[in-house]
């Protein structure tokens, strides 16, 4: 009794050896996939996050509610905006339409959730933000989201952000999208 009795007491910490072995060898791959994909995501796109999820429709049908935007630094980006793109006859187009799509803080205040919407035109300091709209205040870019049933209006003639967006508040120019797969994170309480 007494061989039996150790027999399945050093199996029993051999499978316990076994476990922790395969469960550190999973931590370990886990971690070097994240690393990768933060490393990659530097390179790629100047951020170590470059993801963002739609949360509300305001850029439909471009964008919708779950899609993943993946979005490049401003130290990497020059946005262009529609009217730019417009009158430069370029032909370039992000996400169906010319210009831009950026993400940026309103006021530049890192409290509040960002806003992704379309660069439509670039304002110097003085000019009116919009035809027989006020005088901005400062240069920057009127923001629009491409949705024209919940975004009929500039953000800048709403409460969205006041102000044409300074370039230090954009943090990026979005640069693709995934759909839908965002929706599961939308519905985490956190």
């Amino acid at each position: 009794m007494g061989i039996k009795s150790k027999n399945k007491n050093g199996q029993k910490k051999k499978e316990e050896q076994s476990f922790f072995r395969e469960l550190l060898s999973d931590l370990t791959t886990v971690a070097v996939i994240v690393g990768a994909f933060l490393i990659l995501s530097q390179i790629f796109f100047g951020l170590w996050t470059p993801m963002v999820v739609i949360e509300s429709g305001s850029m439909q049908p471009n964008m919708n509610i779950g899609d993943i935007v993946f979005i490049k630094s401003i130290s990497r980006a020059d946005p262009v905006s529609m009217q730019e793109s417009i009158d430069n006859g370029s032909d370039y187009v992000k996400f169906k339409k010319p210009g831009d799509v950026i993400l940026y803080r309103p006021y530049g205040n890192k409290k509040v959730t960002p806003i992704i919407h379309r660069a439509m035109y670039y304002v110097e300091e003085g000019e009116p933000m919009w035809e027989g709209g006020p005088a901005a205040p400062h240069a920057g870019y009127i923001t629009k989201g491409d949705n024209e049933l919940t975004n009929a209006v500039y953000d800048q003639q709403s409460a969205i952000c006041r102000e044409p967006v300074k370039k230090e508040w954009i943090i990026g120019t979005s640069q693709f999208r995934i759909p839908l797969i965002g929706k599961i994170r939308l519905l985490m309480p956190f």
